[in-house]
């Protein structure tokens, strides 16, 4: 059985730096170059242009007008051209099934805000016995936590805001079947007053880091807006607010890992609700957004594959928190304010979010038989 993992590696500090960032520029002048030329295709002929031909065009361009695009990758530009592709096709997808929300076409990049750069079959090379890697021609040393196993697919290097660079490796490598394992099946509820409320009545609460850092980060947000626009102290105020984000994302990220492990460890069986979370973020804004629930459920579920713990995702539209658990009996008219309720049919006292995640596990539980 194969499955593809990915290695996320930091590169060291150096000036040899400098040529990734040039590199990635340039990928950011051909991801422009292309857009301009796909505007202008489609104004003379009316119709999209297909990446075949775009790359064609490329490999001409690059040898005569922009000879400095040679400092990536053959595959690299390839690479930048499909991501258009992609980009302008999910455009029109989204347009032809008449999807909810707004798709705007893809747009020109600024080069600071163009990431990475990916390279396929050549351009790089790792060694077995030592953490550097060559990049089209140059060694560059990295952080190596572990060795990379698999067939390497594409490495793709990525530039943070803080001008730090990451290696991800995407690999294809032959698994062991896991097995699930036998235990306690838990149901989880998702709420605003507490992150967890699992279905024995036990909570789990959020540290809120965007909250705990929120004053640190209105400072830096004034600090950048005193500065004046295309000064040095205003590029060393905007990395320095660059780094409190960074610092959020990562105490976040660390937390929701430790948590996962902790619920996955506990239980053979996690049944979580899918929610609509984007309507949340409109009653709800920054706290929605603080607990990153959709991240949280992304690394839940890749924990639960390497320990073989099942997670269910059951439906958004499956009746949790106006169901009594007991009777079965609805309650059309819950408020969002009720917390505890009363059923009207078997008289139970309940929770409202305790109630939720006891149905969430029922429900859960039924999938898997069925």
């Amino acid at each position: 059985m194969k499955t593809i993992k990915t290695y996320q590696n930091k590169l060291y500090r150096n000036k040899r730096n400098r040529h990734l960032d040039e590199a990635i520029d340039t990928a950011a002048s051909i991801w422009n170059y292309c857009i301009a030329f796909h505007r202008r295709y489609y104004k003379l002929y009316g119709k999209h242009l297909s990446a075949n031909k775009l790359k064609k065009h490329i490999t001409k361009v690059k040898r005569t007008p922009h000879p400095e695009w040679q400092v990536l990758g053959s595959q690299a530009i390839q690479d930048v051209v499909e991501r258009v592709d992609r980009s302008y096709k999910a455009f029109f997808e989204h347009h032809k099934q008449e999807r909810r929300g707004r798709k705007s076409p893809p747009s020109f990049k600024k080069r600071r805000k163009y990431s990475s750069f990916t390279l396929k079959q050549a351009g790089y090379r790792f060694y077995d016995d030592s953490n550097i890697v060559t990049i089209m021609g140059r060694d560059y040393k990295y952080c190596k936590s572990r060795p990379i196993e698999g067939t390497i697919k594409t490495v793709t290097v990525k530039r943070n805001a803080l001008g730090e660079f990451f290696l991800n490796v995407v690999c294809e490598i032959a698994k062991n079947e896991v097995l699930p394992r036998a235990g306690k099946a838990a149901g989880y509820d998702f709420g605003l007053k507490h992150f967890l409320t699992a279905d024995d009545g036990s909570t789990i609460d959020s540290p809120e880091w965007y909250k705990i850092l929120l004053e640190e980060l209105c400072q830096s947000h004034r600090a950048v807006s005193r500065c004046q626009k295309g000064s040095n102290n205003r590029r060393r105020a905007v990395l320095h607010l660059n780094r409190v984000y960074q610092k959020i994302v990562n105490r976040r990220r660390d937390w929701f890992f430790k948590l996962a492990n902790q619920l996955v460890g506990e239980n053979a069986t996690i049944c979580i609700e899918d929610l609509n979370l984007d309507g949340m973020k409109c009653l709800w804004g920054r706290k929605v957004s603080d607990y990153a629930f959709a991240e949280f459920i992304g690394i839940l579920e890749y924990v639960a594959s390497e320990a073989g713990t099942t997670a269910v995702k059951i439906d958004r539209w499956a009746s949790s928190s106006k169901v009594c658990h007991v009777c079965g009996g609805r309650n059309d008219a819950l408020a969002l304010k009720d917390r505890e309720w009363i059923c009207p049919q078997c008289g139970a006292h309940l929770d409202r979010d305790v109630n939720a995640a006891i149905n969430i596990k029922n429900i859960g539980a039924a999938m898997l038989s069925a």
